[in-house]
């Protein structure tokens, strides 16, 4: 499971006992708004989910965002003016691998380093379609190198574990089956699905997209 990095950043504004001053050099406005785009909002990370540009007939034009507080998983929605400036949060990505959950929260090491910490499961977003093992990116805060937030992409590859056979004759456009994937979630699959196949899930829905393998 993996996630595209973009090009690391030495600090983040925000951060503590960073300067003002230094963070004016991190400024953007909303033209530079895009999903996933970081932004500083009162001491907190907050992450844009989506965005919409709004050009009303009368009045100002203006942006609705949802976001995501990237430490605690909470969303809000927010409309910024036109043009308005925020402070760019700078946020690195870095691979790890799941290694296992108990009362503590997630374990994972880096596949750089080989550095273990843990996460509470608030922080891992998509939690119950990561399966031990598996590898997932995590925002750090740049400054502090705080871990921030566990991130699954869109979809991922997961093998069914125990799923029922199907009915034989039974060719239903649509019809499906419940089926428990690797990870302990389970997903509602086509009848031709059996157990030991890999298919792939939508991380945001759950939904089943295909079978890998068979």
């Amino acid at each position: 499971m993996h996630v595209a990095k973009p090009a690391a950043s030495p600090y983040i504004c925000g951060g503590k006992g960073q300067k003002d001053a230094r963070c004016q050099l991190l400024m953007a406005d909303t033209t530079e708004f895009r999903n996933g785009f970081a932004m500083v909002l009162g001491r907190e990370v907050w992450q844009i989910v989506k965005f919409q540009h709004v050009k009303p007939g009368k009045g100002g034009a203006f942006v609705r965002t949802t976001l995501r507080n990237v430490k605690t998983g909470r969303i809000v929605d927010r409309t910024f003016r036109a043009g308005e400036k925020v402070k760019e949060a700078r946020v690195e990505r870095r691979e790890h691998q799941f290694l296992y959950e108990d009362a503590l929260g997630l374990h994972f090491m880096s596949t750089e380093d080989f550095s273990q910490f843990t996460l509470p499961q608030q922080a891992v977003s998509g939690r119950k379609y990561l399966a031990e093992g598996g590898t997932i990116d995590i925002l750090f805060h740049a400054n502090t190198e705080e871990a921030l937030l566990a991130e699954l992409p869109r979809s991922v590859d997961l093998r069914v574990t125990r799923a029922d056979p199907g009915i034989r004759g039974d060719t239903a456009t649509g019809a499906t089956k419940p089926a428990t994937v690797e990870s302990g979630a389970t997903v509602h699959v086509p009848l031709f699905v059996t157990e030991g196949d890999m298919i792939r899930v939508n991380t945001d829905t759950g939904e089943y997209i295909t079978r890998v393998t068979s």
